[in-house]
């Protein structure tokens, strides 16, 4: 968790360009600056028949979670796979950005948030004069699917992310892997962490469009024993590291950073959605503060006054 009491947005404005693993077409995505208290949103670009859309990327947002965490309105979709740009821009601690797309997907680049990291890199932080607010969970709030279980804990020490994944893939297996969420950290333990598939999956999700613009250079493809992709892994447990990537990025959808442990058994976006969005439907289970406030010891007075909480809406899928 970033310790800055301020919030921060980029020095300046930075590009990557690539295809959608699902849509497979191209895509050129701007990452920009963006005034205190704007949090982070997503711009589609206008074309010949479409006008420019722009929508606040929180958890009111999501339209569909199946393969990838899509983001739209009433009107449709906006963009899918926000997941791991969302993850860059949490885990180096950016509070405000305007993420401009020209396509309908993000860009999946090598399939792990380093490119999007390598992006930020390259124009920097900047700290802006107004307080970084936090969303603090006061209480335990659990999601059960199928056989898979999300939850959000009080934590006292920042955001901690943990997660297990089981697969009767015997080269994946069950793994788990857990960690206090800062700029070194994400950088050093998950931002490139790829995504993953199976080969057995290849042409079933075809047949349904997906997985269109995949490949060896954006994903980690297993077979019932290996790894297909030459250079193999980039960590030893680097699938269930992925799953904590992509739990970073979907639970930045809560609009603020989170102080709180979230853990994930055998989950995905589906599931990391509905925990976030079971939180922000029970008031008693958060409050928003600043950050100032976080680092005091607890009481009545570090509730920020004055702030304009998100009414946040019961929907759980």
């Amino acid at each position: 968790m970033i310790k800055s009491a301020k919030q921060t947005t980029l020095r300046d404005h930075t590009a990557v360009f690539g295809v959608g693993v699902h849509s497979g077409l191209s895509a050129t995505l701007t990452l920009h600056p963006a005034d205190a208290d704007s949090g982070i949103s997503f711009l589609r670009t206008a074309t010949a028949d479409r006008p420019e859309r722009e929508i606040r990327a929180d958890v009111r947002a999501v339209t569909a979670t199946e393969f990838a965490t899509v983001l739209g309105d009433s009107s449709g979709p906006l963009c899918s796979t926000a997941e791991h740009v969302l993850a860059a821009l949490r885990g180096l601690g950016v509070d405000n950005a305007v993420v401009e797309i020209d396509g309908s997907e993000v860009p999946i680049m090598d399939g792990s948030a380093e490119p999007f990291v390598a992006a930020i890199d390259q124009v920097g932080i900047t700290t802006l004069n107004a307080p970084r607010r936090c969303i603090e969970v006061l209480k335990p709030i659990r999601v059960v699917k199928g056989d898979g279980i999300g939850e959000l804990r009080p934590y006292a020490h920042g955001f901690r992310v943990e997660a297990e994944i089981e697969f009767s893939n015997r080269l994946i297996g069950r793994q788990s892997f857990a960690l206090d969420l800062d700029p070194d950290t994400f950088r050093r333990e998950i931002a490139k962490a790829r995504t993953f598939g199976f080969m057995r999956d290849v042409a079933k999700l075809w047949g349904a469009g997906y997985a269109l613009g995949a490949s060896f250079e954006n994903t980690l493809v297993v077979t019932d024993d290996r790894v297909l992709n030459p250079a193999g892994l980039r960590y030893p447990d680097e699938f269930v590291r992925h799953k904590v990537l992509d739990a970073v990025g979907d639970l930045a959808l809560a609009g603020a950073p989170l102080l709180g442990a979230y853990r994930s058994v055998r989950g995905g976006h589906r599931l990391n959605y509905a925990v976030l969005s079971a939180l922000m439907a029970d008031p008693a289970a958060w409050r928003l503060i600043d950050m100032q406030a976080a680092r005091r010891p607890r009481g009545h007075a570090d509730v920020t006054s004055g702030l304009a909480v998100p009414a946040y809406g019961p929907e759980v899928s």
